[in-house]
């Protein structure tokens, strides 16, 4: 898909579900629930602790593209490296999101036409970040900084699309999404062990995001 189409899909649909810890066989029953819930926006992420970790995930991002095609929009999480933006994008990740601002990561990314979402802590970083090409800044841990925190932050860089990670929950998703940020990513109280064996459960879950975020 354009990545600027990919762009306007984030700002629209606004919630990407964190896929951490998932494995190759439930990988596609898990996408399968989330897109029944509403989510169509998914991260893959990158498991450093795993010797084998970049063939492992790549695979699960190319059986979520070979089934689902361009209804569910897939990236790759934690990417670290531009060996790990290469690898994802052939696979077919469409974005590439990082904990942390590596330029060289940002500009890989331009380059192969992926969308860029580095997370960022400060105002320094996030507009060094946006300057060097994201396309969006993860603010992250989100819960950890603070409502307060990202309000502040957004007033004098409302020019930059945000993303708020960590900490968001159905109770509060709409109060993230008031601050004027782009979207949230929503890892463990949406995906976890738990809700990958029982996708009823995690189809429930995401409609509950979905309809709190409205």
């Amino acid at each position: 898909m354009d990545r600027n189409n990919i762009i306007k899909s984030i700002k629209e649909k606004k919630i990407i579900a964190i896929i951490r810890g998932v494995s190759e066989e439930q990988i596609v029953q898990t996408v399968g629930a989330l897109e029944d819930g509403g989510i169509s926006l998914v991260e893959v992420t990158f498991d450093h602790d795993k010797p084998d970790f970049i063939e492992s995930t790549t695979k699960k991002i190319w059986k979520i593209r070979e089934r689902f095609g361009d209804r569910v929009l897939v990236g790759a999480g934690t990417v670290l490296t531009e060996e790990e933006v290469v690898a994802a994008a052939n696979a077919g990740a469409e974005y590439m999101i990082s904990p942390n601002v590596n330029e060289s990561v940002i500009r890989k990314t331009v380059e192969f036409g992926k969308v860029s979402i580095p997370g960022a802590l400060t105002p320094t970083e996030a507009e060094f970040a946006y300057r060097v090409g994201a396309d969006f800044v993860k603010l992250f841990p989100a819960g950890d900084l603070g409502i307060n925190y990202i309000k502040s932050l957004l007033a004098p860089l409302k020019h930059i699309p945000f993303l708020a990670v960590g900490g968001v929950n159905p109770t509060n998703i709409k109060e993230y999404l008031n601050l004027g940020i782009s979207g949230v990513g929503i890892g463990g109280s949406l995906v976890n062990k738990e809700t990958a064996s029982y996708p009823m459960k995690l189809t429930t879950i995401a409609q509950e995001f979905v309809k709190n975020s409205k």
